[in-house]
């Protein structure tokens, strides 16, 4: 079954075409990005990767979602970089969602209800659910027989207990405004949390695991015999770690303290705490872990204070989730800074002293976006680095709702 991926931002479209015939007999054909849409000149980076494997890229004005996935489907079916002879062959879409809310426990078919739901639940997740609907709403127009699959990023956390994902505020405005925690990035976790326990030697159905999450966007997951139990993100993307440009877990008297001290409106704080706070704040240069990297090796102190902070914050939340789950057997680290940053996993490797883990520093210095085991064998807790695909879950849940 062909399956078009589309992960639609507000300014951007990733895509991957697969072959699926299991979840674990797939060949991908093709995968690209669409960006800078809305802006006077857009950028599109295509990738054939069967046959002549070759890179495609161009600048064109792209104003919409629909003209962006219309130059996708162009591409998918030209005769010097497509993949397809037709777009009929495309069998399914499925759309990465950001925000499900307490509606959708599991990936579903779209239909107008689901529609509806995305757009309604676009208050929680402003800058994500819109985007997706547009792409949703582009391929309407474009492929008008094709099913569509939404996979939710918070579907994987609907099996939190209350007692995980409630505040401590009046019952009313939960109930009133659905004010509780529901947690991100959930296709990646429960994703890698898998991966991980084949590559361990677990049954993923009775396992301890603790997934790490790390990139521009980090959060952190308990998952308890197959299911998550709590997740550091909360009723939005801004909970929990330290992000590139989010400052994850704040005293709320804060917010209200720089409003009043700074003449803030809701939305400029809202844009500051998310957009010029976490690794950018501290390190004031740039909020990519790599440029940090280099410049805690070249000595830069508030470097190396940003990488700490960011390390520390991983570690407290590895320790609680042991707590919660009273004991851990995996413990993985994924993203893109937690497949490919090894000196962020030493700093955490080798303070799991408590849990039994023997940390392999020099194996670690080596591996870089690729799946390995990091702790040394006979330890009762492992560690590993698993390569997530996002994707490929998505694809997965859209062939299986197909079948």
């Amino acid at each position: 079954m062909i399956i078009l991926v589309l992960n639609c931002g507000s300014s951007s479209i990733k895509y991957k075409v697969l072959d699926m015939k299991t979840e674990k007999d797939f060949t991908v054909l093709a995968k690209g990005v669409v960006e800078r849409i809305g802006q006077e000149m857009g950028i599109v980076t295509h990738k054939r990767l069967i046959g002549e494997k070759e890179k495609y890229k161009v600048e064109l004005p792209v104003p919409h979602h629909t003209v962006g996935i219309a130059g996708i489907l162009n591409l998918l079916t030209d005769k010097q970089w497509g993949v397809l002879e037709s777009l009929t062959q495309i069998q399914a879409v499925g759309h990465r969602v950001a925000q499900g809310g307490k509606y959708y426990k599991e990936s579903v078919l779209i239909d107008d209800e689901v529609k509806h739901n995305i757009m309604k639940l676009a208050e929680l997740a402003p800058l994500h659910n819109p985007a997706h609907l547009l792409g949703i709403e582009a391929v309407d127009k474009l492929l008008p027989h094709t099913k569509q699959v939404a996979v939710f990023d918070t579907a994987f956390h609907q099996t939190m207990p209350d007692h995980a994902y409630m505040y401590a505020i009046p019952k009313e405005l939960y109930d009133k405004y659905d004010i509780r925690r529901y947690g991100f990035h959930g296709t990646s976790h429960k994703f890698v949390a898998r991966k991980g326990c084949e590559l361990a030697g677990l049954d993923f159905d009775k396992a301890k695991v603790i997934t790490c999450h790390l990139g521009n966007g980090s959060s952190i997951t308990a998952v308890k015999e197959g299911k998550s139990i709590d997740t550091s993100m909360g009723f939005t993307p801004l909970e929990g770690l330290v992000m590139g440009t989010r400052t994850g877990d704040i005293d709320p008297s804060i917010v209200t303290f720089l409003q009043e001290k700074e003449g803030w409106t809701a939305a400029q704080t809202n844009d500051f705490l998310n957009k010029k706070c976490g690794l950018l704040g501290l390190y004031g240069k740039s909020s990519d872990c790599r440029d940090i990297e280099n410049a805690v090796l070249e000595g830069d102190k508030r470097a190396i204070l940003a990488q700490h902070i960011f390390a520390y914050r991983v570690l407290k939340y590895i320790g609680s989730y042991t707590a919660a789950m009273n004991g851990a057997d995996l413990i993985v680290f994924t993203g893109g800074i937690g497949e490919n940053d090894y000196m962020l996993r030493e700093i955490v490797g080798t303070r799991l002293g408590f849990l039994g883990v023997t940390f392999d520093s020099a194996k670690n210095k080596k591996v870089r976006g690729e799946d390995a085991l990091l702790s040394t064998n006979g330890t009762h807790t492992q560690v590993a680095v698993i390569s997530t695909d996002e994707e490929l879950v998505i694809a997965t849940d859209t062939l299986n709702l197909m079948n």
